[in-house]
């Protein structure tokens, strides 16, 4: 185990993961490995003034070490401004085990994962993400409390997500059409995983025409039999004349490229990290007229639904405080057209906005 609390002393041109552990201004860093298992994770916790950092964990087959790094780095900031924005006392933290999910997982590794969560005395929360189900969660629960979204309880955060990403692509609709009805739209959805899945549900039921991709074929062909949604190629996605472009597998995908093909109005999925690089394509998002929903405050359902664990909330209230997305959604719009500002930019502020305010609060001695 090797973990970084302290960068004040370190010279930073000597050390490229502590250089980007000071970019994104993070708390803390602790990088995982048992050989016995398999395991290899990287925790990252980002920021903990609103309460304990809350982010769920991810299993992927990155290409290296580096790249895992950058994406926890990234991940769990986006955490910390997602909390934030959706009102709630938690702070951000997110985690990375790095594998083939259908291959590396088994009851050793993510207990072992678990010992690892349990080490940071909760200063992290761990849930599921990307590659994770609730009965891994399980597995982690028996080595630490430290977790959420485990079954019985809050369980599976995916239909609030997909709830909340659903309803703020309604907002934008309302902002950019004149109307918040979906029916008749021409969607198309990147990734149809948990979220991607119960989001075509939701369009396919209010009459949207929706067009799905994934990288993995058999829930592919499932979701396209079961909703009634038109399979296109990994790569066709971005050249499809529709209303909405819905990425909802991995973040990065609104970029130089892509955004020289997309023929969209709105930008809207569950993704995270959805531009690749925010200063350059949020600003060219906007200049194209493109309305973007920022995906930490589109996709907070999830973490809504976690919250409901943490705190001893119901269901109910999950889906409740999911709903408010559409007026946060709205709010944003509605701020970046006034101030001709980027919606990520707006968001960001309001995110900042209550991490600074709150952070000067003191509780009487």
């Amino acid at each position: 185990m090797f973990e970084i609390k302290n960068i004040s002393d370190v010279d930073l041109t000597e050390n490229p993961v502590i250089a980007q552990m000071s970019q994104y201004n993070h708390e803390e860093l602790l990088f995982c490995n048992d050989n016995d298992t398999g395991l290899k994770a990287i925790i990252a916790v980002h920021n903990t003034v609103l309460g304990p950092a809350l982010g769920g964990t991810r299993i992927w087959a990155y290409n290296n070490e580096m790249e895992a790094l950058n994406d926890v780095l990234r991940l769990s900031r986006g955490m910390t401004y997602k909390n934030s924005l959706a009102g709630l006392n938690l702070g951000g933290g997110k985690a990375v085990i790095i594998g083939d999910s259908r291959q590396i997982k088994s009851e050793a590794l993510m207990r072992r994962f678990g010992k690892f969560v349990n080490s940071l005395g909760g200063n992290y929360i761990t849930a599921e993400d990307v590659g994770i189900s609730p009965a891994d969660m399980v597995y982690v629960n028996m080595e630490t409390n430290h977790v959420v979204g485990l079954p019985g309880k809050s369980g599976d955060p995916s239909p609030v997500t997909a709830r909340g990403v659903y309803v703020g692509m309604k907002a934008c609709a309302k902002e950019q059409f004149g109307t918040d009805s979906l029916a008749g739209r021409k969607i198309a959805v990147q990734g149809v995983g948990h979220v991607g899945e119960y989001l075509v549900e939701s369009l396919t039921k209010e009459g949207a025409e929706v067009f799905i991709t994934d990288v993995y074929e058999p829930t592919l062909k499932r979701v396209s039999e079961t909703y009634g949604a038109k399979v296109v190629g990994l790569n066709e996605i971005y050249d499809l004349d529709v209303d909405i472009y819905a990425p909802c597998a991995l973040g990065a995908t609104v970029n130089d490229e892509t955004l020289s093909r997309l023929k969209c109005s709105i930008i809207a999925g569950a993704a995270n990290n959805q531009l690749k690089v925010e200063a350059i394509h949020g600003q060219a998002v906007m200049d194209r007229g493109i309305i973007y929903a920022p995906d930490f405050a589109l996709n907070a359902g999830g973490v809504i639904n976690c919250y409901s664990e943490v705190a001893g909330l119901s269901p109910e209230w999950a889906l409740r405080k999911a709903d408010d997305i559409y007026s946060t959604i709205s709010t944003i719009v509605r701020r970046s057209k006034e101030e001709q500002i980027p919606t990520y930019q707006i968001a960001n502020r309001m995110a900042e906005e209550r991490i600074e305010k709150v952070g000067k609060v003191k509780l009487p001695r």
